[in-house]
């Protein structure tokens, strides 16, 4: 047995609209298990440039490690940072 959902009305502003639906619980309006999914195939994760001092001795091994796994050591300096901060 399927829930009767309300009709959404119609909104003469974006303003309006914005203010319904902050009052309002879209599950009454909307079945979202039916809503088709949102495809954005152009969409890439932003992304923010860091100057950062690090040792000599420090740099030299990522790049030894980076070279032995055969990828930019940029790429695995962010990989390293990535694994420290997601494991907590």
């Amino acid at each position: 047995m399927s829930k009767r959902l309300k009709i959404i009305p119609k909104f003469k502003t974006e303003a309006e609209e914005a203010k319904f639906w902050h009052t309002h619980d879209t599950t009454e309006y909307i079945d979202w298990l039916k809503a088709p999914r949102g495809v954005f195939p152009n969409l890439k994760p932003s992304s923010q440039s860091v100057s950062l001092r690090m040792p000599a001795h420090i740099m030299a091994r990522i790049k030894m490690q980076a070279n032995e796994l055969d990828v930019p050591y940029q790429t695995l300096m962010k990989q390293y940072i990535a694994k420290g901060v997601l494991k907590r």
